[in-house]
């Protein structure tokens, strides 16, 4: 069977990964900069073989899991009408996480980039992509906002997907403004989107009773 061809990008991701690690591990120091707080000051530290192995380690599983996705799923007939803005997430989420791996890695190296800097940048386009993969999505039991209303009723999940897909996308754009008050660069990624995400499974409960009426 052959490979599609976001799975071979995603290979292609993981296999750079590996290679930037071994080609910088001889450079990094023994315990490297690991964990960052909400100020953006180092507050963890990882064994160096970790500290450059443990994301490309990560992708590996994920690329096993995002390839399993849409052959395990008993709508996967549904997955397939808008696999391309599935793959899409995928490669997006996979460049994001080899920005941040890049980014570490530079750290280590001496080249101090904030992370309230870089995760506004590398967290805003994601969450706008899953807005837009949120308003393609056909109802599966893996992908998109799943609640036990909008997998009962094609009509909830519709409704909720669409609105769900506008808030994913307002949410973007705050985490990317977070870039220009980087104190607050935490709140404004992870407020909106949490927000988000109780007020879609709300919604859906009360669009699900009202269909039911």
């Amino acid at each position: 069977m052959s490979m599609r061809k976001s799975e071979i990008i995603l290979l292609a991701i993981v296999i750079i990964s590996f290679i930037v690690g071994i080609y910088f591990y001889p450079q990094m120091p023994q315990k490297m900069t690991s964990h960052w707080n909400a100020q953006g000051q180092v507050d963890g530290y990882m064994q160096k073989f970790w500290g450059l192995f443990l994301i490309p380690f990560i992708l590996v599983g994920l690329v096993l899991l995002f390839i399993a996705i849409p052959k395990i799923d008993p709508l996967k007939t549904k997955i397939e009408k808008f696999r391309k803005y599935y793959d899409g997430f995928i490669i997006l989420f996979f460049v994001l996480m080899l920005f941040i791996y890049s980014w570490t890695i530079l750290w280590n190296l001496g080249i101090k980039i904030g992370p309230n800097v870089i995760f506004p940048i590398g967290f805003g386009p994601l969450f706008f992509y899953i807005g837009i993969l949120c308003e393609n999505a056909k109802r599966n039991w893996f992908i998109g906002i799943r609640t036990p209303w909008t997998l009962s009723n094609e009509k909830v999940w519709e409704k909720t997907h669409k609105i769900g897909g506008k808030l994913f996308k307002i949410a973007g754009v705050i985490a990317f403004i977070g870039v220009f008050f980087q104190s607050y660069a935490l709140f404004f990624i992870l407020v909106p989107v949490i927000l988000v995400a109780v007020y879609t499974v709300i919604y859906s409960y009360f669009e699900y009773q009202k269909e039911m009426k």
